[in-house]
């Protein structure tokens, strides 16, 4: 099959090769093999290219973490059949990035009816992290004040329409027009410009002064300084990444005197730790899906050849929605 491999680490425009002779995977028990129709692009494909993320597949590898595709093999004791259209999480070192890819049965989904490629594979890792973060974590209550920060970006959208869909009133952060356009389109109730407005005296000013009950923090670093100083009274910043570089310190004695808590989010981890609740939260989003309270929102569809230029993008975070890859 056709598809791209790391031979070597380092960013992704430097270590990324194309393949036309890459060995097709086959399916053990409880996997099945799946024709990609779609691969979601995310930040930790860049780390996984440069052997900076938590899990580092042996060299060479595949890389792609999401995808949407039909089943074309299955194995022993497999839940899905040929035939099948599921979204999934790739076999580490199986990766999107190919014609074919490899899926366990523990991160195996139906492809929810109505769904685009692009959109199903860009359902997971985002929706998964939010519904996770809001409702388990976060315990986000209807009448709560949400701000999301990078709130145009993939992940920011999912979690805007999750907090609107729960009831919260939501508050967005994004960079320039454009992106506080995004934004305001799926469901903020108002949008932060950071550009042109010190983040904190607005926020501060939208909520009487009060703070945010519930603070989603993709980007950590300046951003994250600036969600402690904004956090209301037993509000709970939920740290779901660090897009921006740099990884921020929590001081606990400002934690203590202001009585918030900073609550880490990796959603990844449940799939180790308590598997039981990835499919009741995967239910909870196609029948939010279905009653049209979320919409997965496709930034950029480029085709696979493209992966290097659609990297690129997400790397200089100057992309909205999910960058997504179609063969």
């Amino acid at each position: 099959m056709r598809g791209w491999q790391v031979h070597e680490n380092g960013d992704p425009d430097d270590v990324l090769t194309w393949h036309e002779d890459i060995p097709e995977p086959v399916p053990g028990p409880g996997q099945v093999a799946v024709r990609v129709h779609a691969a979601a692009c995310n930040f930790p494909d860049i780390l996984a290219c440069q052997g900076k993320y938590q899990e580092k597949p042996p060299l060479p590898f595949v890389p792609g973490m999401e995808v949407a595709g039909e089943v074309v093999a299955a194995g022993e004791g497999a839940r899905f059949a040929v035939g099948d259209r599921v979204v999934g999480l790739p076999v580490l070192g199986h990766g999107g990035y190919a014609e074919v890819t490899l899926l366990p049965d523990d991160a195996t989904f139906r492809w929810p009816e109505g769904m685009t490629p692009a959109q199903a594979a860009g359902l997971l890792i985002t929706y998964q992290t939010g519904w996770c973060a809001l409702t388990h974590r976060g315990q986000l209550k209807e009448g709560e004040t949400l701000l999301v920060h990078a709130a145009a970006g993939g992940v920011g959208t999912a979690a805007v329409q999750l907090g609107k869909a729960l009831g919260a009133h939501v508050i967005g952060t994004a960079g320039g027009a454009e992106k506080c356009a995004v934004a305001k389109s799926v469901g903020c109730d108002e949008v932060v410009d950071y550009r042109d407005a010190d983040l904190v005296a607005a926020v501060k000013d939208l909520t009487g002064g009060r703070g945010a009950d519930v603070i989603y923090d993709p980007v950590g670093g300046d951003v994250f300084d600036a969600s402690r100083r904004i956090a209301a009274f037993e509000g709970r910043i939920l740290v779901i990444g660090f897009a921006g570089g740099r990884i921020a310190d929590a001081p606990t004695n400002h934690v203590l005197i202001k009585n918030y808590s900073v609550v880490g989010v990796h959603w990844g981890y449940y799939r180790t730790m308590n598997p039981a609740l990835i499919q009741p939260w995967q239910d909870a989003l196609e029948d939010l899906w279905g009653k049209g309270l979320i919409e997965p929102l496709v930034g950029a569809e480029l085709p696979l050849s493209e992966v290097k230029e659609a990297l690129r993008r997400l790397g200089s975070r100057g992309t909205v929605g999910k960058v997504v890859l179609v063969p």
